[in-house]
């Protein structure tokens, strides 16, 4: 009798590999409370983040600690410790400190770099100052509020890099002119792609934002297959040169500027005010006056993100925010029970192009769509509560 031959067993076919996305999005400096403009790409941020690690790997990467040594924060600590000694913070408001950081702005004076040294020295071991953790202590509640993710801001996350070795890489790599030895500074040099110097260590030895950013990415390429920079579009040049660094190490980079939001017309920066009524404190104050936290939540988006755009075209307007909760409520007692038979990837998926995160526009937008399909309960829970 002739034996058969055996079957071989059918192994599942092998999952695809989910893309490594690292989202990297521009900090805030604890310095005031948190603008329309800030609001707007938090929630820009958080949307992306939310909406993408359904169909990636997501790391969300945004530590305060590594932006402390610019001199745009230490210089403001400085004048307080300089000009208000021992004042208790802990129990300040965020315009209170707010009104302090218009004050370090208005005075003008640079404080000299042995006097920056001790402070900066501290904050590489885990210091923050008393008003700085403060701010970072209301943040906190903001976010919960907002229904944010947070990435950790009471936490201490050290950059990869110390400077010196960033320097080194980008020596390496030869995009560097270090004029250290002569008593000079240091310069990003990516000359070779049409862009200007760009100095990012002064000739006393002060970091700024550009070389915090490059302590904190750099070391992480190599985990990553895409990794999206959101920003201030004011900030777009020196963006420009960290993708060109970045892009050096192997992954893709995608850049996503996000306009800021006018008040009466002007975009102004935080250190000349204007946000005393519009900040994120009394703005959530506001709507839970009239409304439950789903409504906030989603309510914030549709304005923030959808209704403005990103551009900056429109000033801050507090009616078409009360409109937009308004819409969120009718959004959240329709929303579709049971989901609708797409899964949530599959809707998901339709607002990418040629890169993996999801765009937060395209989808924020798609639920004010009067034609379009009821929005599920799982992609507003998911993504937008």
């Amino acid at each position: 009798m002739t034996a058969l031959p055996l079957e071989r067993p059918r192994l599942p076919a092998p999952a695809a590999r989910r893309e490594r996305v690292l989202l990297a999005p521009i900090t805030v400096t604890p310095s005031k409370p948190l603008t329309p403009s800030h609001l707007k790409g938090l929630l820009w941020t958080d949307v992306m983040y939310r909406a993408t690690r359904q169909l990636a790997d997501v790391t969300f990467r945004s530590s305060q600690t590594t932006y402390h040594p610019t001199e745009q924060t230490l210089g403001f600590w400085e004048f307080l410790d300089r000009r208000h000694g021992d004042r208790a913070y802990g129990q300040c408001s965020e315009e209170e400190i707010g009104e302090l950081y218009m004050a370090f702005r208005a005075e003008g004076v640079r404080a000299p770099a042995e006097a920056l040294r001790p402070y900066a020295d501290a904050v590489e071991h885990g210091w923050v100052h008393p008003a700085g953790r403060r701010v970072l202590d209301l943040w906190s509640g903001h976010y919960a509020g907002l229904g944010l993710h947070d990435p950790g801001l009471l936490a201490h996350q050290p950059p990869g890099l110390g400077l010196d070795e960033t320097i080194s890489w980008l020596r390496a790599l030869g995009l560097c002119v270090d004029q250290r030895e002569v008593g000079g500074p240091v310069h990003l040099d990516t000359t070779r792609y049409g862009l200007p110097l760009r100095q990012i260590v002064t000739a006393d030895g002060r970091p700024n934002y550009l070389a915090c950013a490059l302590r904190e990415l750099m070391p992480l390429t190599a985990g990553f297959d895409e990794i999206v920079l959101l920003y201030d579009r004011e900030l777009d040049p020196d963006h420009q040169q960290l993708a060109h660094v970045l892009a050096r190490l192997g992954p893709r980079i995608r850049r996503v500027p996000v306009g800021r939001v006018p008040i009466d017309g002007r975009v102004r920066s935080a250190r000349h005010g204007g946000w005393e009524q519009n900040h994120a404190g009394a703005l959530l104050a506001s709507a839970r006056a009239e409304y439950g936290e789903p409504v906030v939540r989603l309510g914030m988006r549709l304005y923030f993100i959808a209704t403005l755009g990103p551009g900056q075209q429109q000033s801050f307007d507090a009616a078409l925010v009360r409109q937009c909760l308004r819409r969120a409520e009718r959004l959240l007692a329709a929303a579709a029970h049971p989901d609708p038979a797409d899964e949530l990837t599959e809707r998901l998926a339709r607002h990418r192009k040629d890169h993996v995160y999801v765009d937060p526009y395209r989808l924020t937008s798609s639920l004010l769509g009067r034609r379009g399909p009821v929005p599920g309960h799982d992609l507003l829970s998911a993504v937008f509560l």
